[in-house]
């Protein structure tokens, strides 16, 4: 073969398997969100309280379960709300999911102190574009803030994104209520539903989070409460198809607990829910967790 005709006979073979290489991503994306039974529009969401990590915890240990945990993320997750997570943990989620970013800070001092309530996002599916963090507090700028009876620091984590598929943007709200403050966990809920409100004026929200709460209390009723056009509506309320999986999302490591229900995705009434999923399977006979996962399959209405 001469000169004149080598270049152009590399040029189309490095073409065709670039060619070759996407095509094959774009396969995998399809099969990897149609296993789960989603349609690879959707935008599947997720929240997953991954239990700190607590070396008295035995077998169920965080090192026995990052394997568990990382793999129903990158199975279920094109992004994930996470409470629970201490930095070591993230850091090995992070090792493991390669494809995924994440966002967030210590609720100790607004860097790496304490548990943090980060956002885990696929990036070839959504870009970050703005990022905020506040306390559920009286004075939620400042960092580590604990007010009313609450008996820990608790935050928010809050991230703008555009969905690359469909050119939507929204914002995500994720966040982990007091386990023992009633008086906490209604003004948590009052910061809120009041912060998606404001986001929600120019674009859909989504909030996830543990809330220690169950849908007939005070907190749930003010975050759902209808007063405007801009509620956050409980996704499995309004999913366009039956829900699947367990109907509490606690198992303590033994069982899935009847009538606790505590994990929640909120979403503005702009956002189509069409599967909600909370995943009890276990491997080898344990949980991921001592919380399930629950998952929205989302898709955003013309606003």
């Amino acid at each position: 073969m001469t000169k004149s005709l080598r270049f152009p006979a590399l040029c189309l073979a490095f073409f065709s398997l670039a060619l070759a290489l996407f095509s094959c991503a774009a396969i995998a994306e399809e099969t990897r969100q149609s296993a789960t039974g989603d349609d690879p529009s959707d935008l599947r969401v997720m929240t997953f309280n991954i239990r700190y990590n607590n070396p008295k915890d035995g077998a169920d240990a965080w090192p026995n379960r990052i394997d568990m945990v990382a793999d129903r993320i990158r199975q279920s997750a094109d992004v994930v709300g996470l409470q629970e997570a201490r930095q070591e943990q993230i850091q090995d989620l992070a090792g493991h999911l390669d494809e995924y970013q994440w966002f967030g800070v210590g609720r100790d001092d607004g860097k790496q102190g304490g548990e943090f309530c980060p956002i885990f996002y696929r990036a070839d599916r959504l870009k970050l574009l703005e990022t905020k963090v506040a306390w559920l507090s009286e004075t939620p700028d400042v960092p580590g803030s604990k007010s009313w009876d609450a008996a820990i620091t608790r935050l928010m984590t809050m991230v703008k994104f555009r969905d690359q598929k469909s050119g939507g943007v929204f914002w995500m709200i994720n966040t982990h209520f007091d386990h023992r403050g009633p008086q906490s966990r209604i003004q948590s809920a009052k910061i809120i539903r009041t912060t998606a409100q404001q986001f929600a004026a120019d674009y859909p929200v989504v909030v996830t989070g543990d809330f220690n709460c169950l849908p007939d209390s005070q907190p749930y009723q003010i975050i759902t409460d209808d007063d405007d056009a801009s509620l956050l509506a409980d996704a499995r309320t309004i999913t366009q198809t039956p829900h699947q999986g367990p109907d509490s999302t606690w198992s303590g490591f033994r069982k899935v607990e009847d009538g606790r229900r505590i994990d929640f995705v909120f979403v503005t009434s702009d956002v189509q829910v069409r599967r909600h999923v909370t995943f009890g399977d276990q491997v080898g006979g344990r949980f991921p967790s001592d919380h399930l996962p629950v998952v929205a399959a989302i898709r955003f209405a013309p606003r």
